[in-house]
């Protein structure tokens, strides 16, 4: 922590100001003290040079791994991002943007959003042609929803909120504009490839991993869903390679008697883990 120049204070004051104990002007004391401190060496961290555009560092780039050109798609999807995801180095949105031509992946970063705030985003949702991506008791399976559709009569929006699971829970629950779109999952048995980072089941997808799934049956061209995790998979098995370690799902570990933390004592989250290893159907959230 750094250490701020202590002043000696007196009681005494004159019409132009107050004096220190040894008779300078407190102002005068100020610009003496900052002066010291700007004169100090300022020390400068150096960063990493980053890759425009898969926002890596240049010495990991992933760019070999992209599309040499993004990929035409009628889908615009909405990533509506935790703030907290931000931070995290191994995201999977910057890959997925930089397979996408420009204005086919809006990230829109926040926990709360509404009309006046996200005009835009409050229009989207209000589209007839807008999907949620959220599993749940509601929603429609997408291959169902679009089987009898042309290829390319609708041009949908698709809306994917991305942080982990209990955030993205908090979001879609805590934001009515989220209700408005026509609500659906995936139900395609794809195990998850982003063996870096753990999820909940065994069908819990990545962000990149949804946007996949999605978009190859919308746009009825499943070489989509290839192109679009070739750098996922690159990222992870250039993780592994250097250290990092497979990160299996709960329900594995429940299954398998490796669990290695304290339960919980709370019921309702007992529950939610017993339904991770009882339920097949769904990703719990």
């Amino acid at each position: 922590m750094d250490h701020v120049p202590s002043f000696c204070s007196s009681e005494t004051s004159e019409e132009n100001g107050e004096e220190t104990c040894d008779g300078s002007s407190v102002e005068d004391g100020f610009v003496d003290a900052f002066g010291d401190l700007a004169a100090l060496p300022v020390e400068v961290g150096e960063r990493r040079p980053t890759c425009f555009r898969c926002r890596r560092p240049q010495k990991v780039c992933l760019c070999p791994f992209l599309p040499t050109q993004p990929l035409e798609v009628s889908t615009c999807l909405y990533v509506v991002q935790h703030p907290a995801e931000e931070s995290r180095v191994l995201r999977t949105v910057p890959l997925l943007a930089a397979c996408l031509p420009q204005g086919k992946c809006n990230v829109i970063v926040g926990r709360r959003f509404n009309e006046e705030k996200h005009p835009e985003l409050a229009a989207v949702c209000r589209d007839s042609r807008t999907l949620i991506l959220y599993p749940g008791p509601k929603s429609q399976n997408l291959e169902e929803l679009v089987q009898y559709q042309e290829v390319g009569s609708v041009k949908h929006n698709v809306i994917i909120i991305d942080g982990t699971w209990s955030q993205a829970k908090n979001m879609f629950l805590k934001n009515s504009l989220f209700h408005l779109p026509k609500q659906v999952q995936l139900n395609r048995t794809l195990s998850s490839q982003y063996v870096i980072r753990t999820q909940p089941s065994n069908i819990c997808l990545s962000t990149l991993e949804c946007a996949a799934v999605a978009l190859s049956i919308l746009e009825r061209n499943d070489d989509i869903q290839e192109v679009l995790l070739r750098p996922l998979k690159a990222l992870c098995s250039f993780q592994l390679q250097h250290g990092a370690q497979i990160h299996h799902s709960k329900e594995h570990l429940l299954k398998n008697g490796m669990y290695d933390k304290p339960m919980p004592k709370n019921k309702r989250k007992i529950k939610r883990m017993e339904k991770l290893v009882t339920d097949h159907n769904i990703c719990p959230r």
